[in-house]
């Protein structure tokens, strides 16, 4: 038999905003976490009322708020991702030196970030496309000193390719760094090297998350 075997057929599941926000139920009281760019960025968005949760973009806002309504942009306050930001009360701002600092001191709880390829032992790869300009950021750092990785992503790249994979085959960030993996269509978790499927989109069964994803995994539906 000679050609390749066509991707599955696209899916409806979350949306970008929808991962976002399934993700930020996630968030304990109390957590201090980073966001990449990206899906993550949309998390302050959804943050449950009630919860104290600290925002941390590696450019120097321990703080961050939501994104600043049109005409209130302050083109000095940004996230990591260049984007208008606003403050949350008691908000602090450092220089780069202080931010790494936090990073790689353990100061923070987890580390959010989009992701090309998720590894079936939870290494990460998100940083280097083959062709294009490399931007690493401080994606190295966040995933080296922080002990909760979770990947917000799309569940198959623009051709319809797995982004959930046995081995990465782009250039890695992190070797066993992922923790949590939430999608359109599941999330995931990290136990001792192996991919856990815990939850199915709404509208999407654990037959489609099987006929999309490219690595190997165990099923332990929580709901």
């Amino acid at each position: 038999m000679t050609g390749t075997i066509p991707a599955p057929a696209p899916v409806a599941g979350r949306t970008r905003e929808g991962i976002a926000e399934r993700l930020a139920q996630d968030l304990q009281d109390g957590y201090v976490v980073n966001l990449g760019v990206g899906i993550p960025l949309l998390v302050p968005r959804f943050l449950p009322p009630g919860k104290e949760v600290v925002l941390h973009a590696e450019n120097g806002v321990l703080g961050l708020g939501p994104e600043a309504a049109p005409g209130e942009e302050d083109a000095d306050l940004t996230d990591a991702g260049k984007q208008p930001i606003t403050l949350v009360s008691g908000a602090a701002i450092t220089d780069s030196a202080m931010s790494f600092a936090i990073i790689r001191g353990g100061h923070l709880d987890v580390t959010i970030l989009g992701a090309l390829q998720v590894s079936a032992g939870g290494d990460l790869a998100n940083w280097y496309v083959p062709g294009k300009n490399p931007a690493v950021g401080g994606a190295m750092d966040l995933v080296a000193g922080t002990p909760q990785v979770w990947v917000a992503m799309e569940h198959v790249d623009r051709a319809g390719r797995p982004k959930i994979v046995p081995e990465c085959t782009m250039p890695l960030t992190g070797r066993n760094v992922v923790t949590r993996v939430y999608t359109d269509l599941a999330v995931f978790h990290v136990v001792d090297g192996q991919l856990r499927l815990v939850e199915c989109s709404p509208g999407i069964t654990p037959d489609v998350v099987r006929q999309h994803t490219g690595a190997p995994y165990t099923e332990h539906l929580e709901r």
